[in-house]
């Protein structure tokens, strides 16, 4: 293989997005520590960069700072403003922004006489192509959860969105209930949050289904624990005879909290009526429950509580495509712009 120094440095992130990828699909957590060294390690690759074409007078230096302000300044801030809206989980966009900050121009790697990537841009943005790319993989994710539902031959309006699981499961799944009470529905109750409620309480889902309507009852509630950040990671503990789960959390999730309190003052449960004892679960915790509000918590309780089967949304953790799509762009290169020629649109 042939190429720049900076550009064989950078093919070390291949692997760290390859572990990033796995462990957020085993646990949809990501430690916090990961990113700052991505950080320093693309600063001090560009700075190398920059110093080998100071001071910027011929064409290549020119367009190097041009390629490198738009990876810098659009697609970094990208991903915060995605996370912003809503659309990324906090993992996601810092992972977005070590890409603009490791890859603002494209690569090229000479092996056995071919140049990879194969399809380049006209703009020259590397990070803007992995982008892209990331986004045309996720796209197959529900067409591939189809798929899976018809070869169980689970055929609805739902099956490109959620599959039925065995409700016993649930505590080791991740992804969010599409059914309340209702019906089907895109806001069900996220199982990160129904951990931490079983853990809060000091339950297992077993227990809760056990005995719903006497769980059901506030008044049931006695000793609370601390309810975790949800995950599945956490390892079990012994207290006092009965086995918790203890917190451990080291990462950020993919889907972060929406804004606690606007959430549960849409609520409308009178005040002392609060089955399950929900509202109150809302207030002990520090932090929210994903965007969790009370009605939404007493709807996925009364479910799990009583179907044997329910559906759930597992979501797709959008490191895990953006994993794959750093390495097809690393190969093949933009996929999108090669459409867009295919078409004669470029």
């Amino acid at each position: 293989m042939v190429a720049t120094l900076p550009d064989l440095l950078r093919l070390l992130v291949v692997p760290v997005f390859a572990w990033a990828a796995i462990r957020d699909v085993r646990t949809r957590r990501l430690p916090n520590r990961l990113w700052p060294p991505l950080y320093l390690f693309g600063a001090l690759l560009l700075v190398w960069e920059a110093a080998s074409l100071w001071p910027f007078a011929g064409f290549d230096g020119r367009i190097f700072l041009v390629r490198a302000a738009i990876s810098l300044l659009f697609v970094a801030p990208l991903g915060y403003a995605f996370w912003y809206l809503g659309a990324f989980g906090g993992a996601d966009a810092k992972a977005m922004i070590a890409l603009a900050v490791i890859f603002p121009t494209f690569p090229a790697y000479e092996v056995g006489g071919v140049t990879l990537p194969l399809v380049g841009t006209q703009l020259g943005v590397f990070s803007l192509t992995i982008l892209t790319n990331t986004v045309l993989i996720g796209l197959a994710y529900p067409v591939g959860l189809a798929a899976l539902n018809l070869v169980r031959g689970e055929v609805s309006s739902s099956m490109f969105l959620a599959r039925p699981v065995a409700t016993d499961s649930l505590p080791d799944r991740h992804g969010r209930l599409f059914e309340d009470p209702e019906g089907p529905t895109r806001g069900g109750l996220d199982l990160d949050a129904l951990r931490m409620y079983l853990r809060w309480r000091g339950l297992t889902l077993a227990d809760l289904r056990a005995d719903p309507d006497g769980l059901r009852d506030p008044a049931s509630v006695g000793e609370t624990f601390d309810p975790t950040d949800g995950g599945t990671h956490v390892g079990p503990r012994t207290d006092g005879g009965r086995t918790v789960d203890d917190a451990a959390p080291d990462g950020e999730r993919a889907a972060d909290d929406a804004p606690p309190d606007v959430e549960r003052a849409a609520d409308g449960e009178p005040e002392g009526d609060d089955p399950w004892a929900a509202e109150r679960f809302l207030d002990d915790i520090d932090h929210g429950a994903y965007g969790t509000d009370a009605a939404t918590l007493r709807d996925g309780l009364d479910v799990v509580a009583r179907e044997d089967s329910v559906l759930v949304s597992p979501g797709m953790p959008f490191v895990v495509p953006m994993a794959v799509g750093l390495v097809v762009s690393l190969t093949y290169g933009d996929a999108l712009f090669a459409l867009l020629g295919a078409v004669g649109l470029v």
